[in-house]
């Protein structure tokens, strides 16, 4: 690790480390809880300097890339298998009805077409990735993407904390709903890694295989957005007047997760740490509270 990243790498380490030891006090809420809550606290006061931003980046994206990659070396091939052609239809009906809905109560408010489908895009896929992915696809101008990434974020993280609450009202926790709604529903990975943690770390490998799937269907998103009409003239159904080519592809720890789950070896054989995964979104966390907070945004002018 480069000595840029060592700042902010162990701001993140250290609150993880005391989100561990607050959660002994009050185990029921979980470490992850309170790591999201310091990450919060402390990247709005003292670790809002830009000589945290490359560590606080590896822990919220590089990290948080391998993590997936592991997890997917607690599965197996069945478990993947096992989400079936229902669960396939499952992503792509809640996606499609994101899209809709965002767009439809998007331009109720008096919202533009472009900022609209960024929403849409967002919400239905991966958060800011995804809007990164389809702003060239629509012609979509800083400011449309600034505020929508903003927003993502902002409702991600409240639907983090809430997410988990929701699922023990209706589901009880039961497993296959509740990964579901935590992988079906959370904007970016991140968020669902945290969100399940919240529950128990038995349910992030399932809601990481929904979200996984998500994140997938980034390529049909894109490739439906790019048969779009942005403008605010003409029907939105007009073809071939979106302002840009798709580039779109699946990303390196997408690859990693898979691999690693075909591999021919017994669960019980695996060869992670078994105390590795656990603990890895404690570091992540901080790092997502990070990217998320109003100061930081302001540096990149997205406010």
């Amino acid at each position: 690790m480069g000595g840029k990243k060592a700042p902010g790498f162990g701001a993140c380490l250290v609150l993880g480390l005391l989100a561990q030891a607050i959660a002994k006090l009050a185990p029921a809420l979980g470490a992850a809880l309170f790591a999201i809550a310091l990450g919060m606290v402390c990247g709005n006061t003292f670790l809002n300097r830009p000589a945290f931003d490359e560590g606080l980046k590896f822990s919220e994206r590089s990290l948080l890339e391998y993590s997936i990659v592991l997890t997917g070396g607690t599965l197996v091939l069945s478990d993947i298998l096992a989400l079936g052609l229902g669960g396939v239809a499952f992503i792509l009906c809640q996606m499609a009805l994101t899209v809709a809905a965002a767009y439809l109560i998007g331009r109720r408010f008096g919202f533009g077409r472009r900022f609209c489908l960024l929403m849409g895009a967002g919400n239905a896929v991966c958060g800011s990735s995804a809007i990164a992915t389809v702003s060239p696809v629509v012609g979509a101008n800083s400011k449309d993407k600034g505020i929508s990434i903003t927003i993502v974020n902002v409702t991600g993280t409240v639907l983090m904390v809430l997410l988990p609450l929701v699922t023990g009202l209706v589901y009880g926790h039961a497993m296959l709903p509740t990964t579901a709604m935590i992988g079906g529903v959370m904007q970016s990975i991140g968020q669902v890694i945290a969100a399940a943690g919240l529950v128990g770390a038995e349910y992030v490998p399932g809601a990481t295989i929904f979200k996984i799937v998500r994140i997938v269907f980034i390529v049909l998103v894109a490739l439906a957005f790019s048969r779009l009409n942005p403008e605010e003239e003409g029907s939105l159904f007009a073809d071939g007047k979106a302002s840009g080519g798709v580039k779109a592809g699946v990303p390196w720890f997408i690859i990693g997760f898979f691999i690693l789950a075909v591999l021919p070896q017994k669960r019980e054989r695996r060869f992670l740490l078994p105390a590795a995964r656990p603990w890895a979104p404690l570091f992540i966390c901080p790092g997502i509270r990070y990217n998320g907070t109003v100061s930081r945004k302001k540096r990149r002018g997205l406010h």
